[in-house]
């Protein structure tokens, strides 16, 4: 049984910095492509950013780049994004996903976590 579990989300001023952490449990022997998608209120769910099973292909979204940073622990079975400068309109549920398209795009992902809620105060 699969299992992605996330972590870290919060209330975080402008400016501020958050990371999240996800946990991908029951995919052994295989290689997959994890990634972070996010979702506001009244807004379809969007990839925000993926990364590879080795690490050495990443995807950030265009408004994203140079604040958010993505990786991975395998040994730990562990995803991470580094949110830094973080603005209002970061503020959404933020999903990990695992067995993602290379594309980073919702359709064709195989799992998803519940979610974690990140809110950036004014």
């Amino acid at each position: 049984q699969v299992q992605v579990v996330e972590s870290g989300g919060g209330l975080v001023q402008a400016g501020g910095s958050l990371r999240l952490s996800c946990t991908a449990s029951g995919l052994t022997g295989i290689s997959y492509t994890m990634g972070w998608f996010r979702q506001a209120p009244g807004k379809e769910r969007e990839g925000v950013s993926c990364i590879d099973w080795r690490g050495l292909n990443t995807y950030y979204a265009d408004a994203l780049k140079g604040r958010f940073t993505i990786s991975r622990d395998n040994a730990k079975n562990t995803l991470y994004l580094q949110m830094n400068s973080l603005k209002p309109e970061d503020t959404a549920m933020y999903y990990c996903a695992a067995s993602v398209p290379r594309s980073c795009v919702n359709r064709g992902v195989g799992y998803w976590g519940q979610g974690t809620q990140v809110t950036v105060s004014s």
